[in-house]
C-alpha cells in the first residue's frame, strides 16, 4: 500500500474485494499535502508562520478572558495541525486503537465534502443515498458535480426481500441491485439514526452491504445522533473488520456543542491518512480544540450522559403529549425512537390522511405567530404531512404543546 504518510507495514485490508487505492482518485493518491514547520515543531520561539508576534487585538475589557481564559494567550498562533490529543480521547471513547483511526473536520459537513472530493470524479462518478435522509449529501454532490443515485428506504413498513422489518429500514436488495448495475457509484451514504426518520440501520444490513463483492467503494454511516440510541447501536464496532467503512460522528448533538463545529470521521488508517493529506492545513480552530478537550474529560462525559438520560425521558413524555392531540388531527409518531427528535404527521381532519398543505400551515403559524420553530419535512419521501420536532427542555416542550394545540384548534 503506497499512501503518503502511512507506514507500508499496515498490512492487507478486509474485506478481500476492497482496495482503497482503486477507490481514491489518482490525483489525490499522488498529492503531496501542504506541510508546515508546525507539523514538526510546536514549542520554542515560533518565527515560522508569519503570525503577529505581539499577540491578538481583542480588548481585555471584553468577554474573551472570562469565557476562554486558556485560549486567550494563544489566539495569535495558528492551531495545532493534527490535534492528536483530541483524536486519542475520541479513539478511547469509541473503543478504537488510537488517533490514526480518527479524522477531525469542521462539522460533519466538511467530512462529507472531503470524502466526495477524494473518491468521486466530478462529471463521471456518483454517490448513492437512501431517502428520506440528510439533505447535505445531495447538496454537496451537486456542488462537486457528482451524480446521485437514490434508493428509498422502506417507506411502507412492509417486510420485503433483503430488507429489515419496519418503516424506514434499508432495502438491502435494492441497494445491491443499484450498485451492481452502475459501477460508477463510489460512495454509499447511510444515516443512522436517520434524519429525519430517527430510525437505526441494523448492523446486519450494513454488514451485508460491506461484504457485497460487486461494490468496490466505501460505505459512510452518519451517526450524528448515535449517543441517543443505546448500547451496541454504533457501526464503529465494525471498523476493525472493514476497511470499506467510514463512520461519521459529531460533538454537535449529544455533547451540546453545535457552536464549535467539530465533526469526526472514524475509519481504518488508510482512509484517515488520505483525508488528513487532503484537508486544509489548520482546519480546526484553537477555541474549538480547547472546548473539545474540555468536553472529552471524564467529568464532562458524565454530564453529557446525564443530559442524554434527561432528553430520552423528555422524548418519551413529549411523545405521549403529542399523542394526546390526535383529536385535533395529529397522527401517531412515525419512524424510530433513537434520536433527540420525533417526526409526526399532521392529518386532514376529514380523510385522516397525512396532509402536507395543512402541515405547512401549522409549521408557519407556529414560527411566525407563536415563536416556536420546528422543521417541515412533508416534501421528503415517505414523510407526507410530517413535522420534525426536536426534544426541547421541559419548559420548551410545555410551550410547544400549548402553542401547537392552539394552532391546530385554529385551523
Amino acid at each position: 500500500m503506497t499512501i503518503l504518510g502511512l507506514a507500508p507495514s499496515f498490512g492487507p485490508q478486509t474485506p478481500a474485494h476492497f482496495d482503497i487505492e482503486k477507490v481514491i482518485r489518482p490525483n489525490i493518491l499522488a498529492l503531496h499535502p501542504y506541510r508546515c514547520a508546525r507539523d514538526d515543531y510546536q514549542e520554542g520561539i515560533l518565527l515560522d508562520a508569519n503570525e503577529n508576534s505581539l499577540g491578538h487585538c481583542i480588548s481585555s475589557q471584553g468577554q474573551l478572558e472570562e469565557s476562554l481564559p486558556a485560549v486567550d494567550a494563544n489566539l495569535h498562533r495558528y492551531p495545532d495541525p493534527s490535534h492528536d490529543h483530541i483524536k486519542s480521547r475520541i479513539a478511547e471513547l469509541r473503543s478504537l486503537p488510537g488517533p490514526k483511526h480518527v479524522f477531525l473536520g469542521v462539522g460533519s459537513d466538511e467530512v462529507i465534502d472531503l470524502l466526495m472530493r477524494v473518491c468521486v470524479v466530478p462529471g463521471r462518478e456518483k454517490i448513492l443515498i437512501t431517502p428520506p435522509t440528510y439533505g447535505m449529501y445531495a447538496v454537496c454532490a451537486q456542488v462537486n458535480d457528482i451524480g446521485i443515485v437514490r434508493c428509498n428506504l422502506n417507506l411502507s413498513g412492509e417486510h420485503g426481500e433483503g430488507g429489515d422489518d419496519g418503516r424506514f429500514s434499508l432495502v438491502v436488495e435494492n441497494i445491491k441491485a443499484a450498485v451492481s448495475a452502475d459501477p460508477t457509484i463510489k460512495l454509499i451514504f447511510l444515516c443512522s439514526p436517520g434524519n429525519p426518520t430517527g430510525t437505526l440501520i441494523s448492523l446486519k444490513s450494513l454488514q451485508s452491504l460491506l461484504d457485497y463483492e460487486p461494490f468496490k467503494g466505501i460505505i459512510i454511516v452518519d451517526e450524528a445522533y448515535i449517543d441517543f440510541s443505546g448500547k451496541d447501536a454504533s457501526a464503529v464496532s465494525l471498523i476493525r473488520q472493514y476497511g470499506n467503512l467510514c463512520v461519521m460522528q459529531t460533538l454537535s448533538k449529544s455533547f451540546g456543542l453545535a457552536g464549535i463545529r467539530l465533526g469526526v470521521a472514524l475509519a481504518q488508517p488508510p482512509l484517515i491518512q488520505i483525508l488528513t493529506n487532503t484537508k486544509a492545513p489548520y482546519n480546526i480552530s484553537t477555541p474549538t480544540a480547547q472546548l473539545a478537550v474540555a468536553a472529552l474529560e471524564q467529568p464532562s462525559l458524565d454530564i453529557m450522559r446525564q443530559k442524554i438520560t434527561t432528553l430520552l425521558e423528555s422524548r418519551n413524555a413529549l411523545s405521549k403529549s403529542l399523542a394526546g392531540l390526535s383529536h385535533l388531527g395529529l397522527g401517531p409518531i412515525i419512524g424510530g425512537n433513537d434520536a433527540n427528535f420525533v417526526m409526526v404527521p399532521v392529518l386532514n381532519k376529514e380523510t385522516a390522511l397525512p396532509d402536507s398543505k395543512r402541515s405547512h400551515r401549522v409549521y408557519k403559524a407556529l414560527a411566525e405567530e407563536n415563536g416556536v420553530v420546528v422543521r417541515y419535512r412533508g416534501n421528503e419521501a415517505g414523510c407526507a404531512g410530517c413535522l420534525r420536532i426536536t426534544v426541547g427542555s421541559a419548559e420548551e416542550n410545555k410551550i410547544l404543546m400549548l402553542k401547537l394545540q392552539n394552532v391546530l384548534e385554529g385551523l
